[in-house]
């Protein structure tokens, strides 16, 4: 998997020693030096296509909206757009050649709805995101923000909305949570929280007679934990090794394992639902089937 790779599926930012551990040092240099990332600050990088979406908001006099805005503040999101979302005032002509290369929105904003002129600050764009996205990539964006320190009463202003998106808006404001770990935690958890019966929180600490445990997701009443397998976290031989230890001894202390690849739970939902759906009726199940083995001889 190449650096860019790694960084869009991360959700559009990873810090440096990440991606040497995942790549090698050579590989990043090498891609810094090609101008296919750029470092954004605290350590981290993020892809040349972000870093250029700022230009491109210019160039139609308009401003970064919705995920690109959210990348704009330092934010991961589900997907990293391909096209820039930029917003422009209503009735502003754009012409064809001018809005090329963009996804064009008509808002009416104004300056204090902006942040360093060039994006919606972060109330808007939570706001936008809330109602106008999909679940899943509405809440992976709540997440990321108050996992990157933004004040929950911002995030509980721009769900207080009414009218189109403010029921979803509702929803995420419950759901949103800091200690999901990324957006791929987060959009795995939106298609758990959509199966009747699950309840899973992120990163929960599990202790077993053996060991403890903090799981990417679990459901501490069913006894379900979900795992989030990314090249990311997951692709040397030593956290292979202590991912099979640590999943044993969950599976032994009676906890149903699940593990779900990034490309499953981007790419195909609802075989991630299949699975889950099917996990609430072993558990329920096992609850509800006897355990004496009597008569034996």
């Amino acid at each position: 998997m190449t650096v860019v790779e790694l960084i869009e599926e991360a959700g559009g930012y990873l810090p440096r020693a990440v991606l040497v551990a995942a790549t090698s040092r050579a590989q990043v240099d090498a891609a810094l030096a090609a101008g296919l990332v750029v470092a954004s600050g605290r350590g981290r990088y993020t892809t040349a296509a972000t870093g250029a979406a700022v230009r491109a908001a210019q160039r139609v006099g308009g401003v970064l909206c919705l995920t690109s805005a959210a990348l704009h503040h330092g934010w991961e999101v589900k997907v990293v757009p391909e096209r820039p979302h930029v917003a422009v005032p209503r009735g502003r002509k754009v012409s064809r050649a001018r809005r090329d290369g963009v996804e064009l929105h008509r808002y009416d904003l104004h300056a204090a709805d902006l942040v360093d002129g060039v994006a919606t600050d972060a109330e808007t764009t939570l706001r936008h995101c809330l109602t106008r996205l999909p679940w899943d990539e509405a809440l992976a964006v709540a997440d990321s923000a108050l996992r990157h320190d933004v004040d929950p009463a911002a995030l509980r202003r721009a769900a207080a909305v009414s009218g189109h998106g403010s029921r979803q808006a509702r929803r995420v404001l419950a759901e949103a949570d800091a200690e999901a770990a990324n957006p791929f935690e987060s959009v795995t958890r939106a298609i758990a929280l959509d199966v009747p019966g699950l309840a899973v929180r992120p990163q929960r600490t599990i202790r077993t007679p053996w060991s403890t445990a903090r799981p990417d997701l679990v459901d501490e009443e069913l006894k379900i934990v979900v795992e989030c397998d990314s090249f990311e976290w997951h692709g040397g031989r030593a956290e292979l090794a202590r991912d099979a230890r640590r999943y044993d001894l969950l599976v032994v202390d009676g906890w149903v394992v699940l593990r779900f690849a990034w490309e499953d739970v981007m790419f195909d939902p609802a075989h991630v639902r299949r699975v889950l759906v099917a996990a609430v009726a072993l558990v329920e199940a096992r609850t509800a089937r006897p355990t004496c083995r009597c008569g034996a001889a």
